[in-house]
């Protein structure tokens, strides 16, 4: 699986979020956010600083049973003024934990996989930065970057969420769905430095699976490896057009169908 480097991936953490804080006050306390409109900006300052001190914890308390999970959210600014100041807080005290020596630590990981725990909770909070940092700036009206690695690597964490043991337990009717018969889905980075630019997808009837990897597949599609992860989480949506710079090649049905079915863990 595609990994971002510790050091790589505390920067991306404490740079989405002071960006993410930025639009935020920015965008003000009541806007709706177009790609979370059940949410309002306030709700979504709210989200991140209260996961990140609930992630810290976690990994600083070294917890491996998910009935000790901790139980009480920290308590968001009153308004806007307080914003980046919180933020910046609760992704300091959340990198700080993710210490280099954590890393191997006995902790609990959601997803069940062979991630240790403090490498899940570090890329799935890479994530929430990232796709919550572009939510908070589309609210304000205002264009996000994200680091082409940075996004290969989200791709990598957001299909091994949709294929990993535990996502049938939390996600059934998604799991359910996106099982198949052969299927085959190619994602390709075009601006990555990796040598895995591709992920393959194939919907099986026990369950979807994905592996890096550039064999064929019935439909492919290309772009930018950070358009690639709105794709993916639907933040933005599958081009239909030709003035992108996302090409689907083949079955556009099979793609569409699988991002219909799929959504990013936070939503």
């Amino acid at each position: 699986m595609t990994e971002l480097n510790t050091a790589h991936a505390r920067r991306a953490i404490v740079e989405h979020t002071r960006g993410l804080a930025q639009s935020a006050v920015a965008a003000g306390p009541d806007a709706v956010v177009p790609t979370a409109p059940a949410w309002s900006v306030a709700d979504l300052v709210a989200h991140i600083g209260q996961t990140q001190h609930w992630v810290a914890e976690i990994i600083e308390r070294r917890i491996t049973d998910p009935a000790q999970l901790p139980t009480e959210a920290a308590e968001p600014p009153a308004g806007p003024q307080g914003w980046q100041a919180w933020l910046s807080e609760s992704a300091r005290r959340l990198t700080d934990a993710m210490s280099d020596d954590a890393l191997d630590a006995p902790v609990f990981n959601a997803a069940g996989d062979q991630r240790t725990g403090t490498r899940f909770w570090m890329d799935s909070s890479v994530n929430e930065a990232v796709v919550h940092g572009f939510d908070a700036a589309n609210a304000a009206g205002r264009s996000v970057d994200i680091d082409a690695e940075v996004g290969a690597a989200l791709i990598s964490n957001h299909l091994a969420m949709l294929t990993s043991p535990t996502w049938e337990m939390r996600r059934p009717e998604s799991a359910q769905a996106i099982r198949g018969t052969g299927q085959t889905l190619r994602w390709v980075a075009t601006d990555t430095t990796r040598d895995e630019t591709a992920r393959f997808v194939e919907r099986r009837p026990d369950g979807a699976t994905w592996r890096p990897g550039t064999r064929q597949a019935d439909v492919t599609v290309t772009g930018p490896a950070g358009t690639l992860l709105l794709v993916l989480t639907r933040r933005l949506p599958l081009p239909n057009g030709a003035a992108t710079d996302i090409t689907v090649d083949g079955e556009a049905g099979l793609v569409q169908h699988w991002l219909d079915n799929t959504a990013h863990v936070a939503d």
